[in-house]
């Protein structure tokens, strides 16, 4: 009786223990999250150079951080103080009036007659459509602006999560498999269900970040480029919030291209918008409906629809950080009632939420790309 008296009080205060660090970790969930996500991505290159230079860790591990940084960092810090320039030029037109956005929808009404008798159909008022769409305008390319200047204020801040961030990648790939093995040993779900729950983390990790930033920089810069060959002003900044909207699976740039293209026609631009419009329906949306399933779903093994709602559900409770966490919750509820489907109800085992390979199949992997969920 005392033995599991003294047992239950401490793993109560482990538990209690556990939430206060994991709370105490809150302030730097981002700088961890993406750390992992470095030392997932990164890892093959790692082991490749431990291979290389006989079992130098911490050497390869510094110069796989160095690879990050040049690869990963420093272009994401030029886009971005590029959108927010661009975004703040955007801010000063519509406060001048240079860019007058109720002139502009009118054009669309005159251009297009039919959405007008649609919505006094529907008792639609388009001159309150019109204001509302010039505030949230406004409202929008100020938030850039505001951004822009705490980014400046804030770089001290951005410099110490980055340095963290940094920091805290070093040692996952450093030490990556042997926190893994410790893991494995520590969590009382079953060293077999564990490996496979790990193998799984890191390949959908993988597939998801490198499958949707790819695709996202696809879309993004060939909006970009043809919003710059049809001469559409602010082309590099359009191209970067096609970047961000292309996270989205199945809308994405089109948000932005079609009412674009739609303008286009409306001003009497029949050839600049039957370009934007083809482009965007050809080309750009070809790219996603291409490289995402290859990139994204098969490497998940979910379906279309599971990616779509998971990334979306992502984005609305953990905002950029969403498009991994989306469908990684996703694939890890797969993943469990795959387990259970095959432990707890065999005669149901044919029956599969998705074409991962079973627990009970799971197997050490041979190649780098899964080292880094061996123990």
């Amino acid at each position: 009786m005392q033995a599991k008296l003294e047992q239950r009080s401490f793993l109560l205060a482990l538990i209690l223990v556990t939430i206060l660090f994991l709370y105490l970790l809150k302030p730097f969930f981002g700088a961890v999250f993406w750390a992992c996500v470095i030392g997932l991505l990164f890892y093959p290159v790692h082991q490749r150079l431990v291979d290389y230079w006989n079992g130098r860790r911490n050497t390869a591990a510094l110069v796989t951080l160095l690879l990050c940084v040049v690869i990963c960092v420093v272009p994401v810090l030029f886009v971005l103080a590029s959108f927010f320039q661009e975004g703040v030029g955007l801010y000063q037109k519509l406060q001048s009036g240079e860019i007058d956005l109720g002139a502009l929808i009118d054009r669309i009404r005159q251009g297009f007659p039919a959405i007008q008798a649609f919505m006094e159909r529907f008792d639609i008022d388009l001159t309150n459509i019109k204001t509302q769409l010039a505030d949230g305008a406004i409202a929008m390319s100020r938030l850039v602006a505001q951004n822009a200047m705490l980014l400046g204020q804030g770089t001290l801040s951005f410099l110490a999560n980055l340095t963290l961030m940094l920091y805290i990648a070093f040692f996952l790939l450093r030490d990556g498999p042997a926190l893994v093995a410790m893991l494995v040993r520590a969590l009382p779900l079953g060293d077999e269900r564990e490996r496979h729950l790990f193998s799984k983390f890191a390949e959908v990790t993988r597939a998801t970040v490198k499958g949707n930033l790819v695709v996202a920089a696809a879309q993004g810069a060939l909006g970009g480029l043809i919003f710059w060959i049809l001469d559409i002003p602010g082309a590099f900044l359009w191209g970067v919030v096609m970047v961000l909207l292309s996270l989205i699976p199945v809308v994405g740039a089109s948000l932005i291209w079609g009412p674009v293209a739609i303008y286009l026609f409306a001003v009497g631009n029949w050839v600049e918008g039957t370009i934007l419009a083809a482009f965007g329906a050809g080309v750009i949306g070809l790219v996603d409906n291409i490289l995402r399933p290859i990139l994204v779903g098969r490497d998940t093994k979910l379906p279309d629809y599971m990616v779509l709602l998971s990334t979306l559900g992502g984005f609305v409770l953990f905002g950029m950080n969403g498009f991994v966490i989306g469908p990684l919750v996703a694939v890890l509820f797969v993943a469990f009632w795959e387990i259970f489907i095959d432990e707890f109800n065999p005669s149901t085992s044919q029956t599969h939420l998705s074409t991962a390979p079973k627990s009970h199949e799971t197997a050490p992997v041979e190649d780098d790309n899964d080292r880094s969920v061996e123990g």
